[in-house]
């Protein structure tokens, strides 16, 4: 699939747009005064560098606040 290069104001203002297109499977090196900052891609482009441990959407469809999750775990490190 073709490299697309955007500008970071781009992304910012239309980044609805752009995510959906990387869910499509395109991918955008993302410029600033005409630098490379960084690639978007999906994660199915990395394959094996994102593993799931966890899916809080089986727990709740909307997810799981941060701060739950997070206070959980302090609360397990505090028992180890």
């Amino acid at each position: 699939m073709k490299t697309h290069i955007l500008g970071l104001k781009e992304l910012r203002e239309n980044m609805q747009k752009y995510a959906s297109r990387v869910e499509k499977g395109e991918f955008f090196i993302i410029v600033k005064k005409s630098k490379p900052l960084f690639k978007i891609s999906s994660l199915d482009e990395d394959e094996g560098l994102w593993e799931t441990i966890v899916d809080f959407t089986k727990i709740n469809k909307n997810g799981v606040p941060a701060g739950k999750v997070l206070k959980a775990l302090r609360q397990l490190n505090a028992h180890s």
